[in-house]
Order: C-alpha cells, then structure tokens, then sequence
C-alpha cells in the first residue's frame, strides 16, 4: 500500500531553514552535505525544482540535533514583513 501525507504536513526550503534557524533557506542543501543524517526531501522533483519535507520528520530531527549540540538550538524570531504602508519615520527619501 503506498504511503499517505498530508498536504498541509509538506514544507518547502524555506520553511525547513525557520525550523532550524538558518538565515537563507539555500543553506538547507548545506545542511544536508554537512549531516548524512537528516532527513531527505518526500519529494524531489530534480535539479531546480521544489523539494518538500515532511514537518514532523525535520522537527524531531532538529530536536534531536540541538539537545545534542550539533545544530542550532532554537527557531529565529520571524521577521516583521513590510506591508507596505507608511513608515512611522516618515519618508527618509523625500526632500523638504
């Protein structure tokens, strides 16, 4: 019988790198050269294309990881993205 996941367990590079604390999701394929032992993308479409992780799989991974000392140990903070609307600094680009 094949093996059924759910959709809303699956995360991308991106999602993997906030997991671990990694700063840039492109560091995840360093992680993955620098320990044989995490765990590899549920699905991999090729060179260039999206790779997907199952959450608990990198979770517990990095739980493991951190406690051991071999990985940073906790998430990053997220950062506030920008939505667009006015600085509470005003426009620094404008010139009275």
């Amino acid at each position: 019988m094949p093996r059924r996941v759910l959709v809303d367990d699956l995360i991308d590079a991106q999602h993997v790198a906030e997991i671990l604390g990694l700063s840039h999701r492109n560091t995840v394929s360093k992680y993955q050269t620098r320990y044989p032992d995490m765990p590899r993308p549920v699905v991999d479409l090729g060179p260039g294309r999206p790779m997907l992780w199952l959450r608990s799989q990198i979770e517990r991974w990095h739980n493991k990881t951190a406690a051991e000392g071999r990985t940073r140990s906790g998430r990053r903070p997220s950062r506030p993205r920008p939505s667009g609307g006015a600085s509470p600094h005003g426009n620094r680009n404008s010139r009275s």
